[in-house]
């Protein structure tokens, strides 16, 4: 087992339930960092919306991630947790979280089990490659080089977010060197780039904007967002992050619109800002009559001067165009776009060029909206990524685990 992340560890019970010796190489000092910062604000697991919504997230990759989900579904996913002593919630959003809200209780328990099976995690162990006899290639803590015997591999490198955490893509380039084809990796899930006038930039930076809704295409969020220095952030933006991304790499930029007040209609908002003025400043009726902020008022001049006319007025505060011309880069993404491509592989998650070598988690060629998906597509490739890899060994059909 290569790579110490959820899918890594998850990976590496289920074999070691089947009765197989594992063994899991950690780059970092430490296993799942990533999994630990991203369970900070709330682990947020998987999701409970029917299965056939929930695989359609995935957008392009659905149809071949939806055998993969549908073979370690949200519920079995759900069970896992509480066999590992985290019982699971749903969340008002549908979300699922466990009852800690926290990654480390459910780490810790993993690890325990893993131990307690006999599964060794070797860290500061470095991914070179594969030795001429096809053996993967380890780097240990010393930096001694070494072939590793294994029966079956499991590649569970993770993405290229957040690097710092320990994946940092380095795997590209040496499987892309064995022929194996690769889609670009990209960020996702991550804040996207706005060319703010000087002036609004030093006036709002590290303010929100509260309870609107973000529509790119034919997506449409809601939610809250935070104007930073270089653009917008937060969970409505990390979701049309991937479609704005696509539409800037083609078009070379990209509009999100802004809708200030989406509980009203056009219409009625309409209404509201034909009443006369008499002599407040437009900014100050505009506060008092649908309690724009500042900082929403300001985006609104950002297209040009204010309507006087009510129903034009009315529609820019319903359909608020911005430019934006990038995304943060991969040291900033939630995860990344992109990866092994799923034609080659084979239904079992095998590198059809690397007989016994499979491929889990992030590495995959999926993008993942935020909601619990990532996870979900991680823990679930890497049951069939491990059920493979028993097959392999001669292990099915000891148990009713698979």
């Amino acid at each position: 087992m290569v790579g110490g992340g959820p899918a890594g560890l998850f990976a590496a019970d289920q074999l070691a339930q089947q009765g197989a010796s594992v063994t899991v190489y950690e780059r970092k000092p430490s296993a799942a960092r990533k999994f630990l910062m991203a369970g900070r604000g709330g682990l947020n697991i998987t999701h409970s919306e029917p299965l056939d919504r929930l695989i359609a997230r995935y957008g392009e990759a659905a149809d071949r991630l939806g055998s993969i989900i549908r073979a370690f579904p949200p519920q079995r996913l759900r069970d896992y947790c509480a066999e590992l002593g985290e019982e699971t919630f749903v969340g008002s959003s549908g979300r699922v979280f466990p009852k800690s809200f926290k990654a480390s209780p459910l780490l810790r328990a993993l690890l325990a089990r893993l131990a307690a099976n006999g599964v060794h995690i070797e860290t500061r162990a470095r991914f070179l490659g594969f030795a001429e006899s096809g053996e993967p290639l380890i780097e240990d803590a010393q930096g001694a080089r070494r072939a590793i015997a294994a029966d079956a591999t499991i590649l569970a490198l993770g993405g290229a977010s957040w690097p710092r955490l320990g994946a940092d893509g380095g795997w590209v380039e040496i499987l892309r060197a064995k022929g194996i084809e690769i889609a670009p990796l990209a960020p996702a899930n991550c804040g996207v780039m706005v060319e703010w006038p000087a002036e609004f930039r030093a006036a709002f930076e590290g303010t929100p904007l509260k309870t609107i809704a973000l529509r790119h295409c034919d997506e449409r969020v809601f939610g809250d967002i935070v104007i930073t220095r270089t653009g917008l952030e937060g969970g409505p933006v990390y979701a049309l992050a991937s479609g704005l991304r696509r539409a800037i790499a083609r078009d070379g930029a990209a509009t999100l619109h802004i809708d200030l007040r989406p509980s009203g209609a056009v219409e009625e908002i309409a209404q509201r800002l034909a009443r006369p003025r008499e002599k407040q400043s437009l900014a100050t009726f505009l506060r008092k009559t649908l309690r724009l902020t500042k900082q929403e008022i300001a985006l609104l001049r950002l297209s040009g001067p204010l309507p006087q006319e009510a129903g034009a007025l009315a529609e820019r505060v319903k359909n608020l165009p911005l430019a934006i011309v990038g995304t943060a880069g991969l040291e900033r993404a939630i995860s990344t776009a992109g990866g092994v491509r799923f034609a080659a592989l084979d239904d079992d998650l095998m590198l059809k060029k690397l007989p016994g070598v499979f491929i889990a988690g992030e590495m995959l060629d999926f993008d993942a909206p935020t909601g619990g998906y990532l996870l979900q597509a991680s823990f679930s490739s890497a049951f069939v990524a491990a059920r493979g890899a028993a097959r392999a060994l001669g292990l099915v059909g000891r148990g009713a685990h698979f």
